[in-house]
């Protein structure tokens, strides 16, 4: 009995000191300073968040995790990183890394944070490191909460505080928010490689020196932070306001909608599919290996089997796509005693359209590409015909082999995986007046079978290896001839911008003027050239 009051009293004593500990490093007016804490009004955002016309004359510093995004988890972004720069090894010991973490982060959030900088920056070259600009903008703008957004947007000069490193969250800040300007940790570099550990935080004199250079003495400068993610930077002592958001309120935000986002996202890159949280990606790693099995036969299927037979097989084993009726088919065009091929044209969504306008049409097609791996070459079961990029010889090879059949060309020339369509290369209007547009649009539900900075030769596994994918297709009217080259006297230019448009109408999509090589500069820092 004597022993009870003892357990009992030290287990208080024990959750008290850890509590503490926990209430020590939330304590967010105590950690900005001595000198202006006295200074600072702190207030609910609620209060902000219901009247602002003078927002548009201050400047404001708000923390990206805990005020911006509606999830405080990092876990997400480090994985994408891992993964995308450090493929499956990377990715898995982060993932068996992530209880520690965790745990550490409760009772110190730094400490858990360069672990997880550690595991997924150690030994990525500076230079090749792109997945700030080509992978992570994405996961950040689907995770802005509309509301915090819709005050920061309302203000003056914006400026970005996150405890990340500045090279994850620069590109979206700057590029995709308008921010102008953003405080981060600098990564230590050796011989051109991180070393996965973090600079020391800036002194705030330097910081605010840099930012507030040009700000009158006494200018209102405001802040938002979050009551739940530690945001111990001296910078928020220049505040005369800092407004404090509470998890219950990010809870009850609405997710950024895609027409609100100051700029639109057109082009992104990386392989996943998904958000990857822990349970996401303990999943996609457990899917890996009956991936590949999957991956075999449906490899098999398409190299072996008719297609009549082989379309319901894939579908069978979670390939599965729309295709219209039989009626709805165009038939080849008749001169003389030959019959001349007709030219589908298409949006470009993923590596294996012309597969499955094969399926469509219900008959073999020869695919023109403006470029393709030598292994995607090797395992396509349709025929395949590389173009040169010279126009003449393009043309008249196009022209050549209309004579001998059917053929499939995506004008765009690279793939686009948002609801967008780049600009169509004319070259197709000027080779054939017998021209049917066809809309597709592809959905995978774990890996994306394209990329623009990693291995191209991987892109058809990727796809095979999909869970499931979906693929509708939509064949259009053929061109009216009073829209052609040939008998219309339409410019090459203006059938191509009017292939665009009624493909775009059809699918709901935007078309841009953006080229293929608008994207590589974009999402690799080249042109795209094969």
């Amino acid at each position: 009995m004597a022993g009870k009051p003892f357990n009992m009293k030290t287990l208080y004593f024990m959750s008290k000191t850890f509590l503490g500990k926990i209430e020590n490093h939330l304590n967010i007016p105590g950690r900005l300073g001595n000198v202006h804490a006295p200074h600072l009004k702190f207030q609910k955002y609620s209060y902000l968040a219901h009247g602002s016309e003078e927002l548009q004359n201050q400047t404001l510093l708000f923390h990206v995790e805990g005020a911006l995004l509606k999830s405080s988890s990092l876990f997400s972004y480090f994985m994408l990183v891992a993964f995308e720069a450090g493929w499956l090894l990377r990715a898995l010991i982060l993932l068996l890394l992530y209880p520690l973490v965790s745990f550490l982060c409760l009772v110190c959030e730094e400490v858990g944070l360069k672990i997880m900088v550690f595991v997924c920056f150690v030994g990525i070259k500076k230079d090749r490191f792109v997945i700030g600009r080509s992978v992570l903008p994405k996961f950040f703008l689907e995770d802005v909460g509309y509301e915090c957004f819709d005050v920061v947007m309302r203000c003056g000069k914006k400026v970005g505080v996150t405890n990340l490193p500045e090279v994850m969250v620069n590109c979206f800040l700057r590029d995709y928010m308008g921010v102008e300007a953003v405080v981060g940790r600098e990564l230590k570099v050796f011989c051109g490689y991180y070393l996965g550990l973090m600079e020391e935080k800036k002194s705030a004199k330097v910081v605010l020196k840099e930012i507030f250079e040009e700000e009158k003495e006494g200018a209102h400068v405001m802040g938002i932070g979050s009551f739940n993610v530690s945001f111990d930077h001296q910078l928020f002592s220049h505040c005369k306001e800092i407004y404090l958001v509470s998890e219950a309120e990010k809870k009850n935000w609405q997710v950024l909608p895609r027409e609100k986002y100051p700029k639109p996202l057109i082009f992104h890159d990386g392989r996943l599919a998904f958000r990857p949280t822990p349970v996401a990606t303990l999943v996609m790693l457990m899917w890996v290996p009956f991936g590949l099995l999957v991956a075999i036969l449906r490899v098999l299927a398409t190299s072996l089997l008719p297609l009549h037979i082989c379309v319901p097989v894939l579908s069978c084993i979670g390939m599965r796509g729309s295709a219209p009726s039989p009626n709805s088919l165009p038939t080849p065009i008749i001169y003389g005693e030959k019959s001349k091929g007709i030219l589908y044209v298409c949006n470009h969504r993923t590596l294996i359209d012309p597969l499955y306008v094969s399926a469509a049409v219900r008959k073999p097609v020869t695919a023109v590409t403006y470029s393709l791996s030598k292994i995607s070459e090797l395992v396509s079961p349709i025929k395949t015909i590389r173009l040169a990029r010279k126009r003449e010889e393009d043309a008249k090879m196009i022209e050549k082999r209309l004579s001998q059949g059917n053929l499939v060309i995506c004008p765009e020339g690279t793939t686009c995986r948002e609801p967008y369509l780049l600009r169509f290369s004319p070259l197709f209007a000027e080779t054939t007046d017998d021209i049917v547009p066809i809309a597709i649009d592809f959905h995978s539900s774990m890996f994306y079978g394209t990329t623009a900075s990693g291995l191209k030769c991987l892109d058809p596994l990727f796809i095979v290896m999909n869970p499931t994918t979906n693929c509708d297709v939509k064949i259009l009217e053929k061109l009216p001839k009073d829209f052609t080259c040939g008998v219309g006297g339409k410019s090459k230019f203006e059938v191509a911008n009017y292939v665009q448009a009624k493909i775009a109408e059809a699918l709901g999509f935007e078309c841009t003027n953006l080229t293929r090589k608008d994207k590589y500069l974009m999402l690799a820092g080249n042109e795209g050239k094969a």
